[in-house]
């Protein structure tokens, strides 16, 4: 018996694809796996196309849509490309999305939080920002890495192993508990 699967428009995370450089082609080929959104920019657009990637939108000032009429566009108008990119996946009503970037924009995250998830593949990292209460199963020795700030951290199933840096002491789920809005946590790649 076949199973099959009907994926409707914004059902997955759109995918932004700000840098490939230092990716792993079979992560983003999960990531693509469900086909999402695909939004790369003038600079990813080529690299992307070389993969055999479907752009669905690209995010530039620049008029390079007009080369395939069914590319959409989002004009920057002065906005960094991730504010810009939030802001239209937030109007269009997406849910989530997932950004495959070399630097980090944890201000960009923190102004549209609250709208959509927003999950960063930086390097051999996956940062997120968790709400306290944050609860998540690992296997045991992952690491995971607090990237903000904060005095009132209180966590279960980890040891910490070097400053913000923490390793899961069995398989099951870990936990984090705090006062602050929000805390970014990067966990490794696999």
């Amino acid at each position: 018996m076949s199973s099959h699967h009907i994926v409707r428009e914004k059902q997955e995370p759109a995918l932004l694809l700000l840098s490939l450089d230092n990716f792993d082609d079979e992560l983003l080929g999960q990531l693509l796996e469900w086909s999402p959104t695909v939004i790369a920019t003038s600079k990813t657009a080529e690299q992307v196309y070389a993969f055999g990637i479907k752009i669905d939108v690209i995010a530039d000032d620049h008029s390079q849509a007009d080369n395939q009429s069914n590319i959409k566009q989002i004009r920057l108008n002065g906005q960094s490309t991730t504010n810009a990119v939030l802001n239209h996946l937030v109007e269009a009503g997406y849910p989530a999305v997932n950004i495959i970037a070399d630097e980090l924009d944890i201000a960009a995250t923190e102004q549209y939080g609250n709208s959509i998830n927003i999950v960063w593949f930086c390097h051999d990292e996956k940062v997120f920002p968790i709400r306290s209460g944050f609860k998540k199963w690992k296997p045991k020795g992952e690491q995971i890495r607090v990237l903000s700030d904060t005095s009132t951290l209180e966590f279960e199933g980890l040891e910490r192993v070097a400053p913000n840096i923490y390793s899961t002491t069995a398989d099951g789920f870990y936990s984090f508990t705090f006062h602050e809005p929000l805390l970014f946590i990067a966990e490794q790649i696999i």
